[in-house]
């Protein structure tokens, strides 16, 4: 019903439409921008902000958004069980207390209506609710009339001057408060004054010429009626929408305490890492989560339809979110709205520019390295012990878009070396890599076809062979799976591995104690060279062991703190095998098991370990066990 239109003009800085049918998604944005009087460039940067200009094929976001304007109906995306209680990792991972396995209360009934925008839209198009999840022009139409509706809420009339609908974007946020809806409305704003260009994952090509001189009206936020939302207290930057909504540090029960430790970072301990998670729930029940002195802690919790965030935990302080006390004691912990009930569901333009603004923020602020050893997934995060291995969470998932995510960060993956070299970063294109995976919403059953990030290793250079085991998930010897959530025979974008063979179009790397073999070919390459150092065991050793945390010696242990058991991982590093190293640490253990702060201790040993890349997951090896070299020497 919208193709009438179809020879319509476009509007000044609007790249023109070929006439063919990989521009028909752009030729939608010139037919709704007619219909509903809202200017190209206005729906093409809202679109782009909310999906870069993907309709995942009809697949919903984590928050139940649909094409590219991102239209929520989230009555189905309610995941049944809260992130922290799914499973059996204990989010503190600190064997020194008991574990810690909470029950959080069911998420709060009814939806917000930045949740409930496609039925809106429905009402005013007349178009089927299915139609405006399944059809990208019928989705764009259904923006357009969103915008449309949001000017003549704003008295504002139906220019043509892209500049005169600032609050109208700002109201298509969805926010509850005036500095996200401005911050949403900024940006927006920003990519029509630079311009994109980009093929979707449907092979659509879209434009939008740049238009540097925009000026909107900035003060049009203003008749929004929003709420003030102080980011007084927040540790953010000022280029995000930030409040303080703090988890609660207090003693309940028979001498329990919760939600997290209090501490003195980046004093009294380095801070190594950030921990990417998503949440399993959607905003505000993670909110009544987090304020609960029950339940577990992060610091930031980063909202999907806007990228909003809140914080929780200073950083200086010890939050409980990653299933490994050593990993928690040196990290930040962000959880992402989304749910791993549907983890084909991707994540939308403003989270990931959110969440990326605030780590390049947290790196700089604390030397953290803007690489896939210090800015984790949480199922990067190894287990402590070998008996919590098979139960440590798999978020974000291999639906995360971690290429794009670090071209938002600045660091771009990219070959740091010439062909041939002894060590490769997997670096697969995205919406063209979509390995098959089961069990999104029912076991066994295939997942929706989607881009990932991720790659499936075999013992041999064919796909005959079967996929590489993990002993630790599965200590019977059972074989690895293409489940969305077995991590055991995959790697991910950003990783780095040395080099172990090539045969034909297949590469093998050093993976798990064992050779791994992904397909490599010319014409869609999945990895690229790179140089770097990495680890070998100690000449004269048949192997050495790995470890789930950097602990130190006994002896670093002062008198009152029980010395914690450096024990190895059911898996070795054997001679001859290489792993690239990550960074040298020195063993470090946080003693906070009682609410009283004033007995807690941070115990430094004079043991050194070498954090490496050894499987899907981080590890550390002793560094009087190994050598270190480069990765060129073979």
């Amino acid at each position: 019903m919208l193709l009438p239109l179809l020879g319509a003009a476009p509007a000044p800085g609007v790249a023109p439409a070929a006439d063919s049918a990989d521009s028909a998604l752009q030729a939608a944005f010139a037919t709704a921008s007619a219909e509903y009087g809202v200017p190209q460039s206005v729906l093409l940067g809202v679109a782009y902000l909310q999906s870069r200009w993907d309709g995942h094929g009809g697949a919903p976001s984590v928050t139940g958004g649909y094409g590219p304007m991102h239209l929520t109906d989230a009555r189905t995306a309610l995941a049944d069980a809260p992130h922290h209680s799914a499973g059996t990792e204990d989010p503190r991972g600190d064997s020194a207390r008991p574990a810690l396995l909470p029950t959080a209360a069911p998420p709060p009934a009814g939806l917000p209506a930045r949740l409930s925008t496609l039925p809106r839209a429905a009402e005013l198009t007349g178009l089927s609710p299915e139609r405006l999840r399944t059809d990208p022009a019928a989705n764009v139409a259904g923006g357009a009339a969103l915008l449309a509706a949001a000017q003549r809420e704003l008295g504002a009339p139906a220019s043509g001057d892209p500049a005169r609908w600032y609050g109208a974007v700002a109201r298509f946020s969805g926010a509850d408060d005036s500095a996200t809806a401005a911050v949403y409305a900024d940006d927006v704003f920003e990519v029509i004054r630079s311009g994109q260009r980009r093929v979707t994952d449907s092979g659509q090509r879209v434009a939008l010429a740049a238009r540097p001189a925009l000026a909107p009206d900035t003060g049009q936020v203003r008749a929004l009626g929003l709420r003030d939302a102080s980011a007084d207290g927040t540790e953010c930057p000022a280029t995000v929408s930030c409040e303080w909504i703090p988890a609660p540090y207090e003693q309940f029960g028979d001498g329990d305490y919760g939600n997290h430790d209090l501490g003195g970072r980046p004093r009294t301990q380095r801070i190594e890492y950030i921990v990417v998670h998503d949440t399993e729930g959607r905003w505000e029940g993670v909110l009544d989560m987090v304020q609960d002195p029950t339940y577990v802690s992060w610091n930031y919790s980063l909202r999907s339809t806007d990228g909003h965030i809140a914080q929780h935990v200073k950083a200086k302080d010890v939050a409980w979110h990653a299933g490994n006390w050593y990993i928690n004691s040196g990290s930040i912990g962000l959880e992402h709205e989304g749910f791993l009930a549907a983890p084909d569901a991707w994540y939308t333009e403003a989270m990931y520019r959110s969440s990326a603004r605030l780590v390049r923020y947290l790196a700089d602020r604390y030397d953290i390295p803007l690489d896939r050893q210090h800015i984790l997934g949480h199922d990067n995060v190894p287990g402590p012990t070998a008996a919590t291995v098979p139960g440590m969470h798999t978020d974000p998932g291999p639906y995360w878009d971690w290429a794009h995510y670090f071209a938002l960060l600045g660091r771009p993956f990219k070959p740091t070396a010439k062909a041939g070299a002894g060590m490769v970063t997997i670096l697969p294109e995205y919406a063209r890599n979509r390995p098959e995976f089961t069990g999104c919403a029912t076991k066994g059953e295939p997942c929706p076809v989607h881009g990932s990030s991720a790659v499936r290793l075999r013992t041999g250079p064919g796909t005959s062979y079967p996929l590489v085991k993990d002993v630790g998930l599965r200590p019977g010897g059972g074989p690895s799976t293409i489940d969305v959530n077995d991590i055991g025979s995959r790697v991910s974008t950003g990783q780095q591995y040395a080099v172990a063979g090539r045969d034909g179009e297949w590469t093998a790397i050093w993976y798990l104690g064992q050779k791994a073999w992904f397909h490599d070919p010319a014409d869609a390459r999945v990895a690229v060279p790179a140089k770097g150092k990495v680890v070998s065991a100690r000449a004269g050793l048949e192997s050495v062991p790995v470890y789930g945390r950097a602990y130190p010696e006994a002896s670093a242990y002062p008198a009152g703190v029980p010395a914690q058991g450096v024990v190895p991982l059911p898996y070795a590093l054997p001679a001859g095998q290489r792993y690239v190293v990550g960074g040298v640490v020195r063993g470090a253990y946080y003693y906070a098991v009682s609410f009283d702060a004033a007995g807690h201790r941070v115990v430094t040993g004079k043991d050194r370990y070498y954090a490496i890349q050894f499987g899907h997951r981080v590890a550390y090896v002793k560094a009087s066990d190994v050598e270190v070299r480069p990765s060129s020497r073979r």
